[in-house]
């Protein structure tokens, strides 16, 4: 059992207000989830950048000089935001896979958490109110942003085994369910050249979808496409750069909700996660269908649903 929660803005003057309603939307699924959490957050573009966020047990030792140091390995200027145990690197986006293989020289104890444009995830192990207050979360913005509460039970408790999980630059993915054919698929994914870090069958189901999008599918394709190729039951919440998705399985034994107004697309694992949304009483809510894919873009003008049975 695990709680989840995302939220997608079609108003973008609430974009200051993301961050702190996406904690009390996490928070209050404390109890579907009380070992560890994480929240995803979508903020500003880096521009020609790429945000590297990484995560270390000892960061006072970790991240001093991390940004100089990584620099000087790649021969570019890398800037470093700090904020608790994980810290944001600014380098330039056709470095990121010699910066990850330097960190493992540099920095052997880091751990790359997300990467991308925009994308920023900050997780660690402990009740969600404590995981959101030491990375003051509700004071972050963005355009849109998923979490999740975690229940282990198919991995250890750690820091890499709570969600979301990234695969992909600015793809990210949390999952309340089990995936019965994670460790097969993990192999295959491996040999197709998709890192996965962990032995988290979350993990494999977000390289999935980062596989199939390498392969030219959409969003919404690779989703569908995980109807068919994933065995067991889940409930997918995902994010990229530019959108947001939801996805059940046939039998959808695991709960979920979802509202939209014309300022948000909200989603909770129960209504309850909803309740303090702004206008949530003129909302149309309804419980996402089985095997069925939902998602909605800011790419398009005006913001689309597109629902493929």
């Amino acid at each position: 059992m695990c709680g989840i929660v995302g939220l997608f803005l079609k108003d973008q003057s609430l974009a200051p207000e993301l961050g702190n309603m996406l904690t009390d939307m996490l928070i209050t699924m404390t109890d579907r989830g009380p070992d560890s959490a994480g929240i995803a957050i979508y903020g500003t573009d880096a521009l020609g950048m790429t945000k590297l966020t990484v995560q270390s047990a000892t960061p006072e030792a970790d991240f001093a000089g991390l940004a100089e140091d990584l620099g000087k390995v790649l021969g570019v200027t890398i800037t470093q935001s700090d904020n608790d145990t994980h810290t944001v690197l600014h380098l330039p986006s056709d470095q990121f896979e010699a910066a990850r293989t330097a960190l493992t020289d540099i920095r052997p104890s880091v751990r790359i958490m997300s990467r991308g444009d925009m994308l920023e995830i900050y997780k660690e192990v402990g009740l969600p109110k404590d995981v959101a207050a030491r990375f003051n979360l509700s004071g972050m913005s963005g355009t849109h942003g998923i979490g999740h509460t975690r229940m282990a039970t198919e991995s250890a408790v750690t820091t890499m085994g709570a969600h979301p999980f990234n695969t992909g630059s600015d793809q990210c993915l949390v999952h309340n369910g089990s995936l019965s054919n994670h460790n097969s698929l993990r192999r295959k994914l491996r040999r197709e050249g998709v890192v996965i870090q962990t032995e988290n069958d979350t993990e494999v189901g977000a390289a999935y979808l980062t596989w199939k999008m390498m392969n030219g599918a959409s969003l919404g394709e690779a989703l569908q496409s995980s109807l068919d190729d994933l065995d067991g039951f889940f409930t997918f919440v995902v994010g990229t750069k530019d959108g947001f998705g939801v996805v059940r399985d046939p039998i959808a034994c695991k709960p979920a909700v979802m509202a939209e107004t014309d300022q948000y697309v909200a989603f909770g694992s129960e209504y309850r996660a909803l309740v303090n949304l702004p206008g949530i009483e003129q909302a149309r809510v309804w419980e996402p269908e089985p095997a069925t894919v939902y998602f909605w873009s800011h790419n398009d003008s005006p913001t689309t649903h597109e629902k493929a049975a």
